[in-house]
Parts: C-alpha cells; sequence; structure tokens
C-alpha cells in the first residue's frame, strides 16, 4: 500500500495460521506487531509495544485490530498520535463486560469512548459472542467511526470459516483510499 504500512493488531491468544490476520499478513506483506504475553495480556505493556512499532514507521500507518486489540486502539488514540491515516477495527471485544469476555482482559476496561484523532470503521457481526451488535455499533457511533455489520459471522475469526475474508480486505483497501485522500 503506496505510503502506508499496515500493522496487523491480534487480541488475546493471537491470532493463529488461518486467522485472517495471519493470512493477510502472508499475503500482502503486512507486520504483526508482538505482543510478549498474549494469553495473560497488560494493557500498559501492549501500549508500549504498540507505540514502538508505530513510532518505527516513518511514513504513514493502518491499524488493523481484531478483538481485544479494538480495545487497545481505542488506549492508545488517547496519545493522539499523528502518522496513523486510519484504524480498521474488526470484533471490538466488550472488555468491560464479564457476560461477554474473560476475566483476564478486564485490565482494558474501561473501554475509552471518546472520538479517535483518526479516521476507523468498526466492522462487527450479529451474533458476536465477545460482544454484543448494539455494543459494537455504540463504540463505532462514540469514536465516530463507521460501522458496518456483516452479518452473522460469529467473532469474525479463524473459527467463523472466512479462510482470507477476500471481502474484509476489500473493504480495508476501500478505508485506506478514503484515508489517505483524506491526508492529502
Amino acid at each position: 500500500m503506496a505510503n502506508a504500512e499496515v500493522l496487523i493488531l491480534p487480541g488475546l491468544g493471537n491470532s493463529g495460521p488461518e486467522h485472517w490476520q495471519s493470512l493477510w499478513e502472508q499475503a500482502h506483506g503486512y507486520q504483526r506487531v508482538e505482543q510478549s504475553n498474549w494469553d495473560a495480556p497488560v494493557l500498559g505493556d501492549w501500549l508500549i509495544n504498540l507505540q514502538r512499532a508505530v513510532s518505527a514507521v516513518p511514513s504513514g500507518v493502518v491499524l488493523v485490530a481484531h478483538s481485544l486489540a479494538c480495545s487497545l486502539v481505542a488506549h492508545f488514540a488517547k496519545s493522539r498520535p499523528s502518522n496513523v491515516l486510519g484504524a480498521f477495527l474488526v470484533s471490538p471485544a466488550d472488555v468491560d463486560s464479564r457476560r461477554c469476555t474473560p476475566d483476564e482482559v478486564r485490565c482494558f476496561s474501561p473501554i475509552p469512548l471518546l472520538p479517535l484523532p483518526f479516521p476507523a470503521e468498526v466492522v462487527a457481526s450479529s451474533d458476536d459472542p465477545y460482544v454484543d451488535r448494539e455494543r459494537a455499533a455504540l463504540f463505532a457511533e462514540r469514536w465516530r467511526a463507521d460501522f458496518v455489520d456483516i452479518g452473522s459471522a460469529g467473532h469474525i475469526n479463524a473459527s467463523s470459516g472466512l479462510g482470507a475474508w477476500p471481502e474484509g480486505h476489500a473493504r480495508l483497501l476501500a478505508c485506506l483510499k478514503r484515508w489517505q485522500a483524506r491526508a492529502v
């Protein structure tokens, strides 16, 4: 992607080899932001690693977050990073809900609900076990992000049977085109 580095931000447990994030990495050369502990996340540590990755990119950055990493992006946005062109936020896990998410992600709560300082798109599923559709729509509204409900697709992960999720990648490319036009 011209003038933009895409950073892949997996959620709790990382994204395995059949997850669309991993497949996009392989197919398109995107870079994964590695975390030291994928199974017992610490918000401060994850923020430091994201800040380092974003700071290492001399041009514009696009954040492609899944699940818990959507909350990470909302927390990171409070630092008002200047080189983030936009964020593609898929299946934002509701870390404020004990019903929807496990205790090990509670350190990411409360989810910041301030407008993001960069454009974003929230992609959700109508039957995601980790966030109610209405809550995902609220996140998008409060973050001033576009909202897309792709219907019944579970947590939009490897278990959803999406493979490389070409429709999602097409959405990302369309977002990137809009975001780059805004940045000019």
